[in-house]
């Protein structure tokens, strides 16, 4: 079975359409299709499209999606002219770096009070080197700790402001407790305040939005003040078992003395 197809025939005229099919010229006429409205409104937008895609299309191709060059002018990114400002710093609030000194100021008191109990634990008449051993290596862990607060003040663009260290006293012996115990304890309570201070910067961090500085302190100094809390917990609870009992206490300190060894 065949398939005829009409001839078909496109003809523009002025402001109209026609398509003849084989019809007479009336038939043409009533197949008339008006453009006028279409053909005035149409290119004028068509145009603006087109270029409207085309920006998109060459940002997509070309994957740019911010320009350096302009955004580098903005107030947030111009550098400092004089000497005497930090080129580093950015988004560094000043209660954070105020914050960060109280904390350097914590943790060298804590080290000035470990070492005076070195110091005493070292005496020839209290004679427990395990005990001399043990303190005199917390004071120079929170020694370091406050050298590294330091070094990252500095990086930050801050400026390091080192505060008044309080005198600590040099006498640990206790009537009820004994001085093992005793400075075992006052540790504990030492390690649960740097924790709180430590806690406090975070807070100062967090209400700053300074997202750097709370990954820095949770990174570096919350897990390993939890460690170090831990640790001289069970060493207050081992000598409260102890008690004052001399002989127990010798043998505790050989202990402590041999660990880290």
């Amino acid at each position: 079975m065949a398939l005829r197809v009409a001839p078909c025939s496109v003809s523009i005229a002025a402001g109209s359409l026609a398509c003849v099919t084989g019809g007479n010229a009336s038939q043409a006429r009533q197949g008339r299709l008006s453009f006028d409205a279409v053909s005035i409104a149409r290119p004028a937008r068509s145009v603006a499209v087109r270029a409207a895609e085309s920006n998109v299309d060459q940002k997509t191709l070309s994957g740019v999606v911010f320009e350096p060059f302009r955004e580098v002018q903005s107030d947030a990114f111009l550098l400092p002219s004089e000497s005497n400002k930090s080129l580093a710093r950015q988004r560094f609030d000043q209660s954070c770096e105020s914050a960060i000194n109280d904390q350097i100021n914590v943790e060298y008191n804590v080290s000035y009070i470990y070492h005076a109990l070195f110091a005493y634990f070292d005496r020839d008449n209290v004679a427990l080197p395990g005990f001399a051993k043990y303190f005199k290596e917390a004071s120079e862990e929170e020694r370091e700790h406050a050298e590294k607060l330091m070094t990252y003040q500095n990086k930050r663009g801050g400026r390091v402001k080192l505060n008044t260290i309080v005198n600590p006293i040099s006498e640990f012996d206790n009537s009820e407790k004994g001085d093992a115990l005793h400075a075992m304890e006052l540790a504990l309570s030492l390690e649960k305040l740097t924790m709180e201070k430590l806690y406090c910067l975070h807070k100062v961090a967090e209400d700053a939005h300074d997202v750097q500085l709370t990954d820095y302190i949770e990174s570096e100094f919350l897990s390993e003040q939890v460690e170090a809390i831990k640790k001289v917990s069970e060493y207050v609870a081992q000598l409260r078992r102890i008690g004052m009992d001399g002989h127990g206490i010798y043998h505790f300190d050989r202990i402590l003395g041999e660990e880290g060894a």
